[in-house]
């Protein structure tokens, strides 16, 4: 059943990873923690999904399985993100979503941004294993209309769309939604 399951992920991760193939040269990934997140377990519970939290040997046999991939397909640098698990031994480093150093590299000439980077603290409204620098975020929760089961930023799709709608009367708001 886990292999199965994994194969599955596996696949998804393929597609994505062969689209974006030459356009991008890491994939970082994380491994969900439903139970960290009450809104996203009532949510799924509340609708019958019936998930598993990753165990250390589902994640480490999903971590050699898509290094084995990686290294026939794509040669992506695989990383993690918010992870306490070291992957290292299937070539996976620990990284961080929003990095400095990436940022840094991407916009070299940008003396202000790159001094803000480096003596900016990790951001400690994240989760334990996260490594971001602060960051200011873009979007407000209780607003997206989607109704993505798996959304810890929304409580209901109810009071989301209600939000959402309201936004659309204030167009001058700094978050986008």
């Amino acid at each position: 059943m886990l292999d199965s399951l994994i194969d599955n992920l596996l696949q998804k991760i393929a597609r994505i990873a062969d689209a974006l193939d030459g356009y991008a040269e890491k994939l970082v990934f994380s491994f969900a923690d439903i139970d960290s997140y009450k809104k996203v377990s009532r949510n799924l519970r509340l609708i019958g999904i019936d998930y598993r939290e990753w165990e250390e040997e589902s994640m480490r046999r999903f971590a050699s399985r898509l290094s084995w991939l990686n290294r026939d397909n794509w040669n992506y640098s695989l990383a993690t993100c918010a992870e306490r698990i070291d992957l290292s031994e299937y070539g996976i480093e620990h990284n961080r979503c929003v990095d400095p150093e990436l940022i840094s590299r991407l916009a070299p000439n940008d003396a202000v941004l790159r001094n803000f980077l480096y003596n900016v603290k990790t951001d400690c409204g994240q989760r334990k294993a996260c490594g971001c620098v602060l960051s200011k975020d873009i979007g407000a929760y209780n607003t997206c209309p989607h109704g993505c089961l798996y959304c810890y930023a929304n409580t209901s799709p109810v009071s989301a769309s209600a939000n959402f709608h309201q936004h659309l009367s204030n167009p001058l708001i700094d978050a986008i939604i």
